[in-house]
């Protein structure tokens, strides 16, 4: 196993691959079994009926290869992205709030220090994907602005989504309507 993580997160010095071989080897029986039912359900459609079944399929665990379309369908995310075109570019372009970018800036080098991809000396860096985000959300949501924290959330959503975009509107749904 590799030293670090699908993610980009190291293991650390002490990681026991023998117990994690072990177990892994026996969970990807249940992962592939559930991954095929989840490719059963969105038969590739970029949409999800509410239902018992749904819910349960959730509560069991999202695919990775999934798991950013169905939090942007569940979240609402996927339809304010639709019917807002162009709103997180335009938010990046616009002007800004200085007060908001310092505060931003600081927490930069402090988020995910044991994960590669947000290292500077990563190709590409997600630092400079996180920046804007963090940017665009301050704009977009002046009440809020940008708290400590909110690097490490908008982080792992650009850990799944690997989209910048689809970043902006999952942090969107999660501190506008879902989290408050």
């Amino acid at each position: 196993f590799c030293r670090v993580d699908p993610y980009g997160f190291e293991r650390p010095e002490d990681f026991d691959y023998a117990s994690y071989e072990a177990f892994f080897s026996r969970y990807l029986v249940v992962l592939t079994r559930r991954a095929i039912k989840w490719s059963k359900l969105l038969k590739g459609k970029n949409s999800i009926q509410k239902s018992l079944k749904v819910k349960r399929y959730i509560r069991k665990g999202i695919p990775n290869e999934h798991r950013a379309l169905v939090w942007m369908i569940v979240s609402g995310a996927q339809t304010n992205m639709e019917q807002n075109p162009g709103y997180y570019h335009r938010l990046l372009e616009g002007e800004k709030n200085a007060k908001l970018l310092e505060a931003i800036k600081t927490d930069m080098n402090r988020t995910f220090p044991d994960n590669v991809k947000f290292r500077k000396t990563a190709d590409p860096c997600l630092q400079h994907t996180l920046y804007n985000v963090l940017v665009a959300y301050g704009h977009h949501n002046k009440a809020v602005g940008y708290c400590q924290g909110m690097n490490f959330i908008a982080g792992y959503l650009i850990l799944i989504t690997k989209n910048e975009e689809e970043s902006f509107w999952l942090l969107d749904a999660l501190i506008g309507r879902i989290l408050p």
